[in-house]
């Protein structure tokens, strides 16, 4: 686009838009130019920022009509560089943060209906008033958007349990790549005319169209809960401990993280007023966490206490306790979310959010550690994360001193290469639940089926004919 051109466009953007949902301000611009994880840096021609969901279509059109490229953002909150635009400042950031009315919450019918700048807590405080729960967390809550959780297929760590956001939307708005408007908002129990389209914009990462609303679905609140901390000497021995608290608590199992040793004395030493939930050492730790409504509250200290009791007579743990207060299981709670700083804080690493079949990753993570760490000497490499599903975080610190953008573009570059090898051999992903964006867009190209890949771009081309919905991300 010429001078000319683009001069024409921002006057239609700022007539559309209005001061507050338009701005070419660099001082506006900066904090969203720079993904969370500081990876990746672009420009933009301007940002917009709709405050409906008519408005948001116009302005779509807009784009459209002068093939200006658009990259959408919720919290900028994403691990992949997918809501970050790239350096040659032709396309526009377009943030659904104002559009943020809970349009409603129906209790009776467990389910909430809300725009996509909707913030992930502010979901959970007003489903609580209505003694009513969203069923996924994850550590961004304060930032994350309803609309970015939509968009890159979100889990945390209540998937074993719930599902990702595949699982909890019921009906989904959303504006295509012509301005078009997608709306099936309205739930039904049952409805079989053709393609599930919702499920084509679920995790789709905003380029194939832009969620503007979505229907959620609630859960009964929670009215007790147990967190148990465990030492198992291997994970395998946690896998059985997994195996064995589904088979007893059932639907009460709400959340399963695993962390080996490592990453535990990484948070307590990071972490000034941290303590280890037990004494002596353990390979291997297994955060548990069990939940009630109030018809089963009553049945929920037997039951963790039942729970121990059987994995000490099968010898799968060392030693557990069940946190006495809710401070305490906060405590462990915030041990659990603080090893990725903690990570950070010890030295540059690489990050791999990948997935195998659930019963083979207590194998894989035993394979892969000496292998990767007997490559590269000195690196450090640990897993730890969701078990239950099949979805470990797979960091490899590297040796003391190493320079950290020269390692990560040397010798992380190699071992990332070898980990989505690995991770491909034995069946998995190379993104359980942080998508693909920008950071994995060329290995899924890679490694990825050769016929799911042209299903995928087919579709792309289809919905998005000229590119210009968050272009050069997952495909």
């Amino acid at each position: 686009m010429d001078e000319a051109a683009a001069s024409e466009f921002v006057a239609a953007a700022a007539a559309l838009l209005g001061l507050r949902g338009w701005t070419q301000d660099a001082g506006a611009l900066e904090p969203w130019l720079t993904d969370w994880r500081g990876r990746y840096t672009g420009r933009a021609l301007g940002m917009a920022s709709p405050a409906s969901r008519d408005e948001l279509a116009a302005f779509v059109k807009l784009c459209a009509s002068h093939r200006v490229p658009i990259v959408p953002q919720g919290g900028n909150s994403g691990m992949s560089g997918g809501a970050t635009p790239d350096d040659s400042g032709r396309a526009v950031l377009l943030t659904t943060r104002r559009m943020n009315a809970i349009r409603e919450i129906d209790a009776a019918a467990r389910r909430a209906t809300c725009e996509a700048g909707v913030i992930l807590q502010v979901l959970h405080e007003a489903a609580a008033a209505k003694g009513r729960r969203f069923p996924l967390s994850l550590g961004g809550k304060g930032s994350a958007t309803v609309g970015g959780l939509v968009s890159t297929n979100a889990g945390g760590t209540q998937v074993l349990r719930h599902g990702s956001m595949r699982a909890l939307v019921l009906g989904l708005e959303a504006v295509l790549a012509d301005g078009s408007v997608f709306d099936q908002l309205v739930p039904l129990g049952k409805d079989n005319r053709g393609f599930d389209l919702k499920q084509l914009l679920i995790g789709s990462e905003g380029t194939l169209g832009i969620v503007t609303a979505a229907t959620l679905k609630l859960e009964p609140a929670i009215t007790d809960r147990r967190v148990l901390w465990a030492g198992c000497k291997s994970l395998t021995d946690a896998r059985a401990l997994l195996l064995l608290a589904d088979e007893m608590a059932g639907a009460m199992l709400e959340g399963f993280e695993v962390l080996p040793a490592h990453s535990l004395d990484a948070v307590l030493a990071y972490l000034p007023d941290a303590r280890a939930p037990l004494a002596g050492d353990h390979a291997w730790h297994a955060l548990i966490e069990l939940v009630a409504d109030a018809q089963n509250a009553e049945r929920l200290g037997p039951l963790g206490e039942r729970l121990l009791v059987t994995a000490f007579e099968r010898g799968l743990v060392g030693d557990a306790t069940i946190a006495q207060s809710e401070t305490q299981a906060e405590a462990f709670w915030t041990i659990r979310e603080s090893i990725p700083p903690a990570e950070r804080a010890i030295g540059p690493a690489v990050q791999h959010d990948i997935s195998v079949p659930v019963e083979r990753m207590p194998a894989f993570v035993e394979a892969a550690v000496p292998e990767i760490e007997s490559r590269w000497p000195g690196t450090v490499a640990i897993g730890f994360g969701h078990l239950g599903d099949g979805n470990i975080h797979f960091h490899v610190i590297a040796p003391p001193g190493a320079d950290g953008p020269a390692w990560q573009a040397g010798d992380g570059k190699a071992i990332s290469r070898e980990v989505h090898d690995m991770v491909t051999a034995w069946g998995g992903s190379i993104s359980a639940e942080h998508g693909i964006g920008q950071l994995k867009r060329d290995e899924l190209a890679r490694l990825g089926d050769p016929v799911a890949l042209a299903m995928l771009r087919a579709v792309k081309r289809a919905l998005d004919p000229d590119g210009l919905l968050n272009p050069g991300k997952l495909v």
